[in-house]
């Protein structure tokens, strides 16, 4: 058995090398003794699997195996979205195993395994399922395994939280780059469904995912940008691999960040459909989601970085809305799970109640909000994970960087340091899995971050 570790979204590796029928078998087997330990056979297991090379294979296989141990399990008729799959094991009180590798490259595959709350498994799950890799399982009886249709119950539940009609009556021109994904047969399905019409690109799953890659940033979206540009007054959406986290185009053909994204649809859940609740990001986000917040008299709840705290958060807090800067949020009355389709649709929702393109939207945020702030995030490469303590160590002793002067220290996640200009900020934290430092940066304007970039890096 190789080395398989779980990281904060799942195990994956590359097809044909780690990823491979003995290890696939053994974390399935892991998987299969934590939910019996903790449930017994009554809990129903679902199986499901994105584009990817071999990822509709290794479900099948997997599924059998499951209920060789004596599950019910219920395995997806097709390529299916991470959200679908983890909305249906809320409904159906099941745990669900996902085959993805998310925005990862063409050639890796993984397994994600989601419980019975619909949000990314905890540390202590995962930890369990670990431990569970070198336990034997001797577990044997018949179980039932189905073949199951997973979308109509999520279409349903998308209707009753999005507003369509509005949609239709009010929208730019949409552009839709299915990037070879999982999205395919999903956000263009529920626009057709409305009567909502759409231009569309890459509408085909492919395993190579065009020969880039399913991770929905301007460096691989340059043919939906083009697009835009081309179409007066439109606006561009797509989503990752397993469509768990979105990318939207503005009409002047400029990616919209995530931060941004997530402050207009607070501002938009707050005004026009009269959510009540706090705001929930991670400690790498943007202060313009503080401001947001504090302009609207919403709480702010701040986690580590990775879904996995978000979605934890949304459970006990109940908030409005809940986002990551790197493209996943989920909102009240959903599941505590990014959902990129959901997100774009709440893009389009905003806009319509608005009657104002995707660039108002925008101007209005920073006119509400009084400032606006950049973001850049280095990766500092060392030698050996030995490193990482003592520099984090003398992060935390910090009173300045050059003439920034620290006001307060994070320890959440890595070391945060906020300055005093109130608008400027760095947090460096280790990656988790390599000898790696992740270094962010914001402030109020880009000369602050190349002179924060210069002294730190």
């Amino acid at each position: 058995m190789a080395n398989i570790k779980f990281g904060t979204d799942g195990w994956r590796a590359v097809v044909g090398k780690d990823f491979n029928k003995e290890n696939v078998e053994t974390v399935i087997k892991a998987v299969g003794k934590y939910v019996f330990d903790n449930f017994g056979l009554s809990k129903k297991i679902i199986v499901g699997y994105d584009p990817r090379n071999m990822a509709s294979e290794f479900a099948k296989k997997s599924a059998e195996q499951l209920c060789e141990y004596g599950f019910e399990v219920l395995l997806s008729d097709s390529v299916i979205p991470t959200p679908v799959l983890a909305y249906n094991a809320n409904i159906l009180n099941a745990c669900a195993v996902m085959f993805t590798a998310s925005h990862n490259p063409p050639e890796y595959l993984g397994i994600k395994f989601i419980p019975d709350y619909a949000g990314p498994a905890t540390s202590d799950i995962t930890d369990e399922i670990v431990y569970n890799l070198n336990l034997p399982f001797n577990q044997m009886a018949n179980g039932k395994l189905s073949v199951y249709n997973f979308k109509p119950d999520y279409f349903a539940h998308i209707k009753k939280l999005i507003d369509f009609k509005k949609i239709k009556e009010w929208h730019d021109n949409i552009i839709f780059d299915g990037l070879y994904a999982a999205s395919i047969g999903y956000f263009d399905k529920l626009l057709e469904s409305e009567g909502i019409d759409f231009e569309s690109l890459h509408m085909y799953h492919d395993v190579n995912f065009g020969g880039g890659m399913p991770e929905p940033k301007p460096k691989f979206l340059k043919e939906l940008i083009e697009k835009v540009k081309q179409n007066k007054n439109s606006v561009g959406f797509a989503n990752d691999g397993d469509s768990d986290r979105f990318g939207v185009i503005n009409e002047n053909g400029e990616y919209v960040s995530p931060n941004e994204i997530i402050a207009i649809l607070l501002i938009h859940l707050k005004k026009h459909k009269n959510y009540n609740g706090g705001l929930v990001k991670t400690v790498g986000a943007s202060l313009l989601l503080n401001k947001t917040a504090e302009k609207l008299g919403v709480e702010v709840i701040e986690t580590a970085v990775g879904f996995k705290h978000v979605g934890e958060a949304m459970r006990k807090f109940n908030p409005i809305i809940g986002g990551e800067e790197s493209g996943g949020l989920s909102i009240q009355g959903h599941i505590p799970e990014k959902d990129g389709i959901l997100a774009n649709l709440l893009i389009l929702e905003a806009m319509a109640y608005e009657k104002k393109s995707l660039i108002q939207l925008q101007k209005d945020l920073y006119n509400f909000v009084g400032c606006k702030f950049y973001n850049d995030r280095v990766d500092k490469k060392l030698d050996n994970v030995d490193e990482i303590k003592p520099i984090l160590e003398q992060y935390k002793l910090q009173t300045s960087i050059g003439d920034f002067k620290v006001k307060n220290i994070d320890t959440k996640d890595g070391v945060k340091l906020y300055f005093d200009d109130n608008t400027s900020w760095i947090l460096i934290r280790p990656s988790g899995t390599e000898p790696l430092l992740r270094i962010y940066f914001e402030s109020d304007s880009l000369d602050k971050i190349e002179k924060l970039k210069a002294l730190v890096i």
